[in-house]
């Protein structure tokens, strides 16, 4: 098969791209969103999902309609290519190019008019989906293309995408449910796209139309004889709309409609400004049927009888995934409950309806319909919505699992579309599995079974012979579509990886047909230019995000970045020893390229990250966008500075090291840590204000102060030197300062007889010592009462221990190691005769368990991470062992609100904090359901981040705060989160050791102040 590369034509009439060219200047003067022609943001909007980075030429973020329409009108004055983006998550690579980058999430995502009785609803093109149907959900309807990436996924981008879901077997894809569309067209003209005899009734329109029907009838012998009989098919232009060749038709009541000529064109022929959908009613029952297989090729042969079922969904899960969700501690009963025996694959059989009765029914066929092709009891049934819905999270994750691996070889995302009819797909599967083998990798299959679609992603190393086996392998796969009679490009869209196919799937009349469709609407080829029509070729190095001669800049990390460098046959999946890889960085480079661009950190739902997205809006502050700036400073492509620069500082300005991302990130970057370094690096060059030394090294004289606590707090209290005080460091006045008292550590301990074999060493942070020691000194009551002997470490002439965390703030990491250190020292000999260590402030106790393993202390940290408990970790641990009991009694206030710290969060230990609460008696306890609480240590007493982390705590735990009855006892065991409750709320919050101190001793008396 030859393929012809066509370079690009688009236009460039003014080679000036920084801010100071007069396009940059024309559109800052102009615009009241955001202007963005910085090195920093462009490389932020340079990549998505795919493979591929191309610099954009300058990035806008229009405010309303109004604002968008200015700068198309300036870019097309101006000659520039343009290109509209949503939240980036392509695979294909639909959302870079060298063009005017228009980003529609953070303004243009409104609900525009809403019409429950005609199930319509239209809406700007920046609305994401789950934001979408949670307005929908009251009124009983939803739109129901439900991609997996819901929670980011923009309308106007599954629009230009043509998306699908794991129920298009049901609902159709994209096209099937899109009324109309406002558009803005290149030469500025609007129109709006819909049903024909509408779109006739105007003679500009009446013009364009007869010219599309012009060109869809002129080769309407070839679009019969090659538009693949699939409905996963998304190559092209839709100019079959005409004549339905789709086997689910696009018409509504028997009428063509030309606003899907718009969808599944990636914005090259128009811009979406308002998009009319179809709705459906969210169905009121569903049951899960779990079909078990011997083998994944039984699977594969018999899924096109079990779509004669007709069920709402058919997808697959093969081996690969189960073992990855048996191996993972959350997903293990879940999966376990769902198999028979040790299957190969599963496929999940989804069947809904309004009457339960039909769809229990219909579990018994598809039992029956499998016991008649030889597989008796092999269905698991699943009625209960809470099962079924834990394991459709399974499938999900197990995606996220396998994009996580280390290392250079990652599962690429290239031939994961084909989609063939369902009497071919055990052949197709079982011959791609054997091309993999013969390049020596694997691939792990996954999805939408019912539809003839899996996506298989082989495991490539495109730093270094990936793309030439990826041409090879795309080469022969595309061969096997055709033989089959499949779509090569059947859900994700073309871009640049599946461009060039085009043409092949559908023959030259009709990328003739294209080509003319392309110039009729955008005759200069400006709107996203060299996509769908003369695309560049798929393994073009010079577009990829690793192309030749990528390196990283020189870097001695701080800490242990070692465990990301391992190497992993492609073939075998066994990782080896970690070794340079050939990254320079130490692993840090690797670390931060763990980051695959899928956008789920721009989700909204539950979950820590990312609190100052959530705030802004702006990808610069997600953490995508965070390790894209990390990542081009790594390699020398933005600043000369490298972690040093002034764009990863701005980068990492907003980050309040929650360690959200570290759990909810599919790929576990972890930018809490990688802050650490880059403060590190800027700490090194620039030094430090006296603001951080102050922070920095309070653990040291905080025993002194608590003695002057008095003279503190007179001068806190003396309305004008307290303000002048605070502006002069850099603190903002608005904020109490931390109330000093006498440490918890200084005072003589009661005496406590204990069993000798009961033990547990209390690490008193300086936090509960110096600050809040009624804290500590509930711990250890609560402790005693259990029946243990605590040990504490500090008192008279002892310097407390100390983690260290104040230091990292700051970038002080020897300083922080020779902390952590003595931490070991102190701690080892109990850790070594198994005494407990058990901390009460969250971001310290998880220093010992997180930080500390990045020290290179080797196994003494490690020893001392296993034996580190939370509080109520320990507690519940105990109880469950059967070694503890506590008698505890009602407290005075029944009800409870519940925040919970970001690391608590992070490291999922909030079970724990709800399990020890539970244990009083007559206690109702309501969790936040939000992210930061916006203090983040000094986070929020800086004068420049006062309002960010203001604005952090009234996204969800200020407003449940007030909105609680004065009898509630508001919980936080975070020191931070209980400042920014007191200080923004006027309400203090409890330590849950306090609480559950009170609830020793009856009458309990603890009741909310």
């Amino acid at each position: 098969m030859t393929h012809t590369f066509l370079p690009g034509r688009s236009p460039r009439r003014e080679t000036g791209q920084g801010s100071a060219s007069p396009f940059a200047r024309c559109l800052a003067k102009e615009m009241r969103g955001d202007v963005l022609f910085d090195e920093g943001s462009r490389g932020r909007y340079a990549t998505d999902a795919s493979i591929y980075q191309i610099m954009p030429i300058g990035v806008v973020v229009p405010r309303d309609q109004a604002d968008a329409r200015i700068a198309l009108d300036i870019a097309r004055d101006h000659g520039m290519p343009f290109l509209a983006r949503g939240a980036g998550s392509s695979q294909c690579g639909q959302t870079i190019g060298e063009a005017l980058v228009l980003d529609t999430t953070r303004w243009l995502n409104k609900v525009i008019h809403f019409d429950p009785s005609r199930r319509m609803v239209t809406v700007e093109p920046g609305i994401v989906l789950d934001h979408l149907n949670a307005i929908l959900k009251p009124h009983g309807l939803w739109y129901p293309v439900d991609v997996s990436t819901s929670a980011q996924a923009t309308i106007g981008g599954m629009a230009g995408n043509n998306s699908c879901g794991s129920r298009s077997l049901h609902y159709g894809n994209m096209v099937h449910n899109v009324e109309a569309i406002d558009a803005v067209l290149p030469d500025g003209k609007e129109l709006e796209f819909g049903p024909l005899a509408q779109m006739e009734a105007t003679p500009y329109a009446q013009h364009l139309v007869g010219a599309i029907q012009s060109i869809a009838r002129g080769v309407d012998g070839e679009l019969a004889a090659n538009t693949p009989k699939v409905l996963r098919r998304v190559a092209g232009y839709n100019l079959d709309l005409f004549n339905c060749q789709n086997p689910k038709p696009y018409t509504l009541d028997g009428m063509p409609n030309l606003s899907h000529l718009l969808v599944g064109s990636e914005g090259t022929l128009a811009f979406s400004r308002q998009i009319t959908l179809r709705l459906s009613p969210l169905p009121v029952n569903k049951v899960l049927g779990v079909v078990n297989f011997p083998t994944f090729h039984q699977a594969m042969d018999l899924t096109r009888h079990i779509v004669g079922l007709a069920p709402m969904a058919v997808e697959l899960v093969d081996r690969t995934m189960i073992d990855l969700a048996l191996h993972n501690p959350a997903f293990r009963p879940v999966i376990e409950s769902a198999l028979v025996g040790s299957p190969q694959a599963l496929l999940l059989v989804e069947f809904a309806g309004d009457d339960l009765d039909v769809q229990r029914r219909a579990l018994k066929h598809l039992a029956t319909l499998m016991g008649d092709l030889g597989l008796p009891g092999s269905v698991v049934e699943m009625a209960g919505a809470a099962e079924q819905k834990a394991l459709w999270d399974v499938r999900k994750a197990g995606l996220n699992i396998m994009m996580s691996m280390k290392g250079d070889g990652k599962p690429i995302s290239f031939i994961e579309d084909c989609a063939v009819p369902l009497e071919h797909l055990a052949e197709y599967t079982q011959t791609l599995t054997e091309l993999f083998r013969r390049y020596g990798t694997e691939g792990t299959w996954y999805a939408h079974a019912g539809v003839g679609l899996l996506h298989v992603r082989p495991i490539l190393d495109m730093r270094r012979d990936g793309a030439a086996k990826m041409r090879a392998m795309a080469e022969e796969a595309s061969a096997l579509v055709r033989r089959f009679k499949g779509a090569y490009s059947g859900e994700h869209g073309d871009g640049i990886c599946r461009g060039e196919w085009v043409a092949w799937q559908y023959g030259p009349k009709v990328n003739a047909a294209f080509l003319a469709i392309k110039a009729l609407f955008d005759p200069d080829n400006r709107f996203s230019p060299d996509r769908i029509v003369d695309p560049p070729r798929m393994d073009d190095a010079r577009l990829f995000r690793f192309p030749p001669g990528y390196g990283e800049t020189p870097l001695e990390p701080r800490l242990d970045w070692s465990r990301w460098n391992v190497r992993r046959d492609a073939a075998t999946g066994i990782e080896s020893a970690p070794g340079t890889g050939g990254d320079r960085t130490g692993g840090l480079a690797k670390a931060v390229e763990m980051c695959n661009n899928n956008g789920h950190c721009r989700k909204f739902d539950a979950g820590t990250m990312c609190p100052s997205y959530r705030v802004t809006r702006d990808e610069k502050h997600v953490t995508r966008g965070r390790a894209n700036t990390l990542r081009l400073a790594l390699s020398g492509q933005i600043g000369r500075d490298g972690l040093a620069s002034p764009q990863v500082k701005e980068a990492l300005d907003l980050c309040v090291s929650c360690k959200g991302c570290k759990r909810d990130c599919p790929t576990g970057v972890d930018m809490a840590r990688v802050k650490i370094e880059a403060r590190a690096a800027w700490t090194a060059r620039h030094g430090l204000r006296l603001r951080d030394r102050l922070v920095a090294y309070m653990p040291f004289y905080a025993p002194v102060v608590s003695r002057l606590s008095w003279l503190l707090a007179i001068g806190e209290n003396i309305p004008v030197v307290s303000p002048w005080l605070k502006r002069r460091i850099g603190l903002a006045p608005e904020r109490s300062l931390p109330r000093f008292r006498r440490p918890f550590l200084a005072r003589p301990a009661p005496r406590h007889a204990a069993p000798a074999d009961r033990e547990v060493f209390l690490f008193i942070d300086t936090f509960n010592n110096s600050m809040e020691p009624e804290n500590a000194a509930a711990a250890r009551d609560v402790l005693q009462a259990a029946g243990y002997r605590v040990h504490l470490h500090g008192g008279r002439g002892k310097q407390p221990l100390c983690c260290g965390r104040t230091l990292l703030a700051a970038g002080l990491v020897d300083a922080a190691k020779a902390q952590a250190r003595r931490v070991l020292d102190t701690l080892l000999p109990f850790v070594e005769r198994g005494v407990p260590i058990v901390g009460l402030e969250p971001s310290c106790l998880l220093t010992l368990r997180d930080e500390f393993l990045g020290y290179g202390f080797g196994d003494a940290a490690h020893k001392l991470s296993q034996s580190a408990y939370l509080f109520e970790e320990f507690l519940v641990c105990e109880r469950a062992a059967g070694r503890m009991q506590l008698a505890l009694h009602p407290l005075e206030a029944t009800t409870a609100l519940l925040h919970g710290h970001c690391h608590q969060k992070a490291f999922d230990a909030m079970r724990p904090v709800r399990a020890v609460l539970s244990w009083i008696p007559g206690l109702e306890v309501r969790e936040v359901e939000g992210s930061c609480c916006g203090m983040a240590g000094s986070f929020g007493y800086e004068a420049e981040h006062y309002a960010m982390s203001r604005a952090m705590g009234e996204l969800t735990l200020l407003p449940a705060v007030r909105e609680a009855s004065p009898r509630t006892i508001v919980i936080a065991d975070g020191t931070s989160c209980r400042h920014q409750i007191l200080d923004c709320a006027q309400v203090e919050a409890r330590h849950v050791a306090c609480v559950l101190a009170a609830a020793l001793i009856p009458p309990a008396r603890l009741c909310p102040t």
